[in-house]
């Protein structure tokens, strides 16, 4: 892999000079999205494909003056007299090395002014690193690895909050549930994909357990794509954890779920951070058996109790795709707005000017859907506005469970037990 590296960056140096960055011409504006759109994380890709596509409709065209959403009021970009925004999509399979191909192929061959993407934390990452050797902007919108934004990287820009502030939710929220339900944790346990991702989460998750007073009574790593988890989880029960702090994609969120439903194993509190266990298919796949999990957040239908915006996109949305807004594809919608909002206030697809209009980037709450004070990003290309929010399946349903103030229920706990008809 590092040698494969090295000749795309001797590559990707020869080709700065002979292929320019993207210039504006024949009034469209192009943005390269980088998803999965085939492979396990598929239903992420179509559903940021149908959100990017409302976005669209709604810069492009018009019709939505009364949103209070950047770029909302006018028809396509008004800096740039009117140009129309479109998008190239590359499927990247949750693959690695195709993900940084397919960067090359949209800076060289599609001339895009700007990268969007990819989910996959491990994707981002080599994606990202072909954007910063040519010097176009990469926007990230989901990828939540802290270490995204510490590799000093003049062209990488994150809106979402990484894993460090949605685990500090989840350990604020249990916090918050002791003092709730005068009850107290003391043990955890954490299971954790082996990608960049689950390594970074479960990592974080350790270490705010240890703030906690919590004893860590298991570390369980496995494979990504495992085919069987049935010895992970005898050893989970064995390990007897309070609280079950689990970091996985949807095909092993799923797995783990119905080996656990097999095992007749029920942790007392079961805190997902997010990825896989808000997957659309994973709640499809696993139906009522997904409730009572909790997870760390960055969008629920029920924000619209405080920002009714949400109601009308969520329904714009769904006339588009049959499916409600979700996690990942809310805040795909949103980052891509704050993208298109820099362009155009750049006033220019030069890829500097994009960068530097990024930085000053100062949008308030109130013109997102996301339960963010606003986007503001620091010297790294962090949002450091970015705020997280909990929540707990009930009834099939995704909600809003913690800040305990904003809550739409209340939190079921214990975890109900599969032998008592969960």
């Amino acid at each position: 892999m590092k040698k494969f590296l090295f000749w795309n960056f001797v590559l990707l140096g020869i080709s700065s000079w002979i292929f320019p960055p993207s210039s504006f011409a024949q009034g469209e504006v192009k943005i390269g999205a980088l998803y999965p759109m085939t492979g396990p994380s598929a239903q992420v890709g179509l559903d940021n494909k149908n959100a990017m596509e409302l976005a669209l409709d709604i810069i492009n065209t018009g019709k939505y003056r009364h949103l209070n959403l950047p770029l909302s009021k006018s028809e396509g970009l008004p800096n740039l007299k009117g140009a129309k925004v479109v998008i190239v999509i590359a499927d990247h399979q949750g693959k690695p090395d195709l993900g940084l191909s397919e960067a090359e192929r949209l800076i060289t061959q599609e001339r895009v002014a700007a990268l969007f993407g990819t989910f996959h934390s491990q994707v981002t990452e080599t994606a990202s690193m072909v954007a910063e050797r040519m010097k176009v902007p990469f926007f990230c919108d989901i990828s939540s690895s802290p270490q995204l934004t510490r590799r000093g990287f003049k062209w990488f820009f994150r809106s979402s909050p990484h894993d460090e502030i949605f685990a500090g939710s989840l350990f604020r929220c249990l916090n918050g549930l002791e003092k709730k339900r005068g009850i107290k944790f003391k043990t955890t346990a954490v299971m954790y994909e082996d990608t960049l991702y689950g390594k970074d989460s479960s990592r974080i998750e350790k270490d705010l357990a240890a703030k906690a007073g919590y004893k860590v009574v298991a570390d369980i790593p496995y494979r990504r794509a495992a085919t069987s988890v049935g010895p992970e989880i005898q050893l989970l029960k064995a390990s007897n954890p309070d609280v079950f702090l689990p970091s996985s994609y949807a095909s092993d969120a799923i797995l783990i779920v119905k080996t656990m439903k097999e095992l007749n194993y029920s942790p007392p509190a079961f805190f997902a951070q997010g990825a896989g266990y808000i997957d659309p298919s994973f709640v499809e796949a696993v139906g009522r058996d997904v409730d009572g999990i909790c997870s760390r957040e960055s969008f629920s239908l029920d924000l619209a109790t405080h920002k009714p915006m949400v109601r009308e996109i969520n329904e714009l949305f769904k006339k588009r795709s049959g499916r409600d807004l979700n996690e990942a594809s809310a805040r795909c919608f949103m980052g891509f707005f704050i993208l298109c909002d820099a362009i155009n206030r750049a006033g220019s697809t030069n890829p500097e000017a994009i960068r530097e209009a990024l930085t000053k980037t100062n949008l308030p709450a109130d013109q997102l859907i996301t339960p963010w004070r606003g986007v503001k990003f620091d010297e790294t290309g962090q949002n450091i506005s970015g705020e997280s929010i909990v929540i707990q399946f009930q009834g099939g349903k995704p909600r809003l469970v913690w800040p305990f103030e904003q809550a739409s229920k209340e939190i079921i706990f214990p975890f109900p037990k599969w032998s008592e008809g969960k």
